[in-house]
């Protein structure tokens, strides 16, 4: 072993912190995946994660985050490219786990390239992921290039917002899908397509969820998710939304995306009652997210999302009953659908 490499043990022992350090609610659903996918799915999070900060990472100019999402990009689909140099953004960092996390890079990316728990297929789909995700987010830093709190720019339709949404996100409940099937258990060629079709909706609902509740954050930077072309349609425009006042005049709207993600979240009900019953622990896995879901889209739906000062967020104290029920319900087999969660 070369000076300053970690060992195997070491490895996880770093990127289950990593984990913990950048997403508390998601770590609680690897920590119950079954063994055998828990490293594959862990990195299918942890690496998208990393390209997340570099995107998000605020710099002053784009093209210096383009630049590193590209050498990332190019390190993860093939090793023999150089490792990119992470320190800079690092310093820049507000939050520590994410300064840790650019620090730490090499240390999820080796594990990729090296660990013998992950087979040929699982670093193919993990590279195909990364590929989607990262489009995404090059995507979106080139759409909001010249963004800013003076300069609000917004996605023009809802094709530019479901795009978005599989990218980041539908692409995640694919390749979860494809770690199942490949180490879990196997299911006939009509009926994984049909799986596959609910996975996208999962992805997709949980990241439309991210998207209606950091409005006021994401207008803060500039960046509108709501489609200019929607928005039109019902005679508003993006500087409106800094208004909490118009919250009434944005409801209908607002709620007819929160109705689009209640639909995505019953795909995502149908795609867990499709699991094996004896597949306890990934069930369960994926009735966490759901169950928070869930509960978000109810506090977004009673809330003003315009009320910039007052944040709406599922509690801490709530995230150990959706815990709780969780199990329950793994238990039960009871659907979770129209549960009164509150």
């Amino acid at each position: 072993m070369a000076k300053g490499e970690s060992t195997v043990g070491e490895s996880e022992e770093i990127m289950d912190s990593l984990l913990e350090g950048t997403s508390r609610s998601f770590y609680l659903t690897l920590k119950v995946l079954p063994k055998k996918i828990r490293k594959q799915i862990s990195l299918g999070y942890l690496l998208p994660r990393l390209s997340d900060t570099i995107a998000d990472s605020k710099v002053g100019e784009n093209k210096i985050l383009l630049k590193l999402l590209e050498e990332y990009n190019q390190r993860i689909q093939d090793e023999k490219n150089p490792m990119p140099d992470f320190s800079e953004l690092a310093e820049i960092q507000e939050d520590f786990a994410e300064a840790r996390l650019l620090k730490e890079a090499i240390v999820p990316i080796s594990y990729l390239e090296k660990s013998e728990k992950l087979n040929d297929s699982d670093r193919k789909e993990i590279r195909k992921l990364l590929q989607i995700i990262i489009s995404g987010q090059i995507l979106d830093l080139e759409r909001f290039t010249n963004a800013s709190e003076g300069k609000i720019i917004s996605l023009v339709n809802e094709n530019e917002l479901d795009d978005y949404t599989y990218r980041v996100a539908g692409s995640v409940g694919e390749f979860w899908t494809h770690m199942s099937l490949n180490h879990l258990f196997t299911m006939r060629d009509h009926k994984k397509e049909i799986l596959f079709e609910k996975a996208v909706k999962f992805g997709k609902s949980l990241q439309l969820i991210n998207i209606l509740r950091d409005i006021p954050e994401d207008l803060k930077m500039g960046r509108c998710y709501i489609p200019s072309r929607t928005l039109d349609g019902i005679d508003m425009t993006t500087q409106d939304l800094l208004e909490m006042k118009n919250i009434e005049k944005f409801r209908p709207l607002y709620n007819s995306y929160i109705d689009r993600a209640e639909k995505y979240l019953d795909e995502a009900v149908d795609y867990i009652k499709m699991l094996p019953r004896n597949q306890f622990r990934l069930r369960l896995s994926c009735l966490i997210p759901v169950l928070i879901g869930q509960r978000t889209l109810q506090l977004l739906r009673e809330g003003n999302i315009l009320d910039y000062g007052n944040r709406i967020k599922v509690s801490r104290s709530e995230i150990k009953k959706i815990m709780r029920k969780s199990i329950w319900l793994s238990i039960t087999g009871i659907s979770p659908k129209k549960m009164n969660l509150s």
